[in-house]
């Protein structure tokens, strides 16, 4: 399946895409798509749904994130041996694990806000995991059962921010509208190996990034019960797993960053593709 959320910013309302591309509303059988919703016997039933009987949503509606209600937004850096290259860092021995700001999250079509003391706003397509069931301390063996899904995200990156304004990275990830996600959770019976999938970003219609979650260095599985030895891991939550090569920052014979007035295409095979324009904050 494919699980959506649609209509105007905190208003939204839960829905599904059918075969034929068109979107379902889904407010007659469940309030929202969270944590609750995404627990393996509630997705079953959803699966037995006929999407032809649910009531058609008109095109051209906003949506917002796939999924509400999360406790953690979990980020891991320098996942991708070739983006390591690129940006000059040691592969890590073990993931490395920060957090984004709740605040951060953003619908796959929404702009995003280049904040009024940025220089180096930056771009990251990421395979986004989202937990079905509480993880903690689970095993490599069992983690895939805690695994609710897939999205699309952009780990959109402050870089100075980042790395320029002391030690902790959290600060640059965390900006208003830094954390688009979606435009669907797609449900991993639909994902049959999360290791195999094309991953791209185009700016102002070029291909920056064109890459593959088969170069991570830890794989889904192994983040899953990475990070709940150390965090646990609620339904709903989501995961940003890194990002291959082609960011701003690694960029030669120079780097360079997004500026308000740009069109960004972020997208995974299977996932979707988010659509998003930069703006000035205050435009």
């Amino acid at each position: 399946m494919k699980l959506l959320r649609h209509g105007p910013k905190g208003q939204e309302k839960p829905g599904m895409l059918d075969a034929q591309g068109v979107i379902r509303d889904l407010s007659s059988v469940l309030n929202d798509i969270n944590g609750d919703t995404l627990a393996p016997g509630v997705l079953a039933k959803l699966a037995a749904i006929n999407p032809a009987e649910l009531p058609a949503v008109p095109a051209g509606t906003r949506l917002g994130p796939p999924v509400t209600g999360m406790t953690n937004l979990i980020c891991i850096g320098l996942n991708y041996a070739d983006h390591a290259a690129e940006t000059g860092a040691e592969p890590p021995k073990e993931p490395i694990v920060f957090l984004k700001s709740l605040g951060a999250l953003n619908g796959p079509f929404d702009d995003i806000i280049i904040p009024p003391h940025s220089r180096k706003t930056d771009w990251e397509c990421e395979l986004c995991v989202i937990i079905g069931t509480t993880a903690r301390y689970v095993s490599e063996a069992d983690a895939m059962n805690h695994v609710a899904g897939y999205a699309v995200g952009n780990d959109v990156s402050e870089r100075e921010w980042q790395a320029e304004r002391g030690p902790t990275w959290d600060k640059g990830k965390g900006f208003e509208t830094f954390g688009p996600l979606g435009p669907y959770l797609v449900t991993k019976d639909e994902v049959p190996d999360p290791q195999a999938l094309r991953m791209w970003t185009d700016v102002d219609g070029k291909r920056e990034q064109d890459g593959s979650t088969a170069t991570m260095i830890f794989n889904v599985r192994q983040l899953v019960s990475y990070v709940s030895q150390c965090i646990t891991l609620h339904p709903g939550d989501v995961i940003f797993t890194g990002t291959p090569p082609g960011v701003g920052l690694g960029k030669k014979p120079a780097p360079w960053f997004l500026k308000a007035g740009q069109e960004l295409r972020v997208g995974i095979e299977g996932l979707g593709e988010q659509r998003s324009r930069t703006v000035a904050y205050g435009a």
